[in-house]
């Protein structure tokens, strides 16, 4: 089994919405059995607390639903994850800190970065901003490249 996690700050905006969008893709291509889904906060301020209504609004409107609720990352979730997925970089730097020197950690754009697909390497927070649609639109792009990376990483 694959495990993806995706972070946060505090795991109702960004990393709920890619979770849900990560894994309707994953269910898409038929990679359910394949590949686990999960997402956490660096915070636990919002711990279990629905996802924020401006995540739920948008991810609603592309048809995907969602019923997760927020918890903070622990520290054996990132050894236990194949990929650690931070939103920017203040996230990256926080989950280094927390596990130095794992190489499963890194920016959850990178792949689509890498590949051209976006300018940018982070998330901005919508929970600041209100542009829920936008990060939606960066998450997809992220999302569909990251399955992309992994089906060539993983042959399947």
């Amino acid at each position: 089994m694959i495990r993806v996690l995706f972070i946060c700050l505090g795991n109702i905006c960004r990393s709920p919405m890619a979770e849900a969008v990560f894994r309707s893709q994953v269910k898409a291509a038929g990679l359910t059995d394949e590949i686990e889904v999960d997402s956490a906060g660096i915070g636990a301020w919002h711990s279990g607390q629905h996802a924020h209504q401006g995540t739920l609004r948008v991810l609603k409107a592309h048809g995907i639903g969602y019923n997760g609720r927020a918890r903070q990352v622990r520290l054996t979730d990132i050894p236990r994850s194949d990929y650690v997925l931070a939103m920017d970089n203040e996230n990256l730097t926080s989950l280094q800190r927390m596990v130095p020197n794992k190489t499963n950690i890194q920016l959850f754009l990178q792949a689509a970065f890498d590949k051209g697909l976006v300018s940018e390497q982070e998330i901005p927070d919508p929970y600041y901003t209100g542009k829920f649609d936008d990060a939606y639109t960066l998450i997809e792009t992220g999302a569909t490249a990251l399955l992309e990376k992994i089906r060539a990483e993983r042959g399947i």
